[in-house]
């Protein structure tokens, strides 16, 4: 993805079944050292794919993840 000022930007988003396993990851991997921060709320969400047109269909049996989100912009 490239933004208006042709900066290339990265984003990692990591899913986990609970909050603090995902909180931690930013610290475990060392995101910050390598140039990355945290891009919005670690929030549960239900996640759907959409394949052509059909409808969205569950992923993960409909069960709720954790995911955060890093970014990195270059």
């Amino acid at each position: 993805m490239n933004s208006n000022n042709d900066k290339k930007t990265e984003r990692i988003t990591v899913l986990a079944k609970d909050f603090t396993p995902a909180a931690m990851e930013f610290h475990r991997k060392n995101m910050s050292a390598r140039g990355y921060r945290m891009e919005g709320t670690i929030v549960p969400r239900k996640f759907q794919m959409i394949e052509g047109v059909e409808e969205a269909k569950d992923l993960f049996d409909g069960k709720e993840y954790y995911a955060v989100t890093f970014v990195r912009e270059e």
